[in-house]
């Protein structure tokens, strides 16, 4: 568990310097895959799962 919070957390801070400079390419797109691949298998899942349910049924209310 705590290899995989340090990956979320080093992805993160990778993709987001990525996409403040703007360079966006293929090397983006990889650390973005692998955030969230990382962030899944972290116990930040399940309540952005619920986040992300809770968002689109409020949407789909409107």
């Amino acid at each position: 568990m705590a290899v995989t919070v340090s990956l979320v957390v080093l992805f993160g801070l990778v993709l987001f310097f990525l996409l403040r400079a703007g360079n966006l390419g293929y090397g983006s797109a990889f650390t973005a895959a692998m955030f969230g691949f990382f962030l899944a298998s972290t116990g930040a899942a399940k309540p952005i799962n619920h986040l992300t349910a809770t968002f689109v049924d409020a949407l789909s209310n409107l």
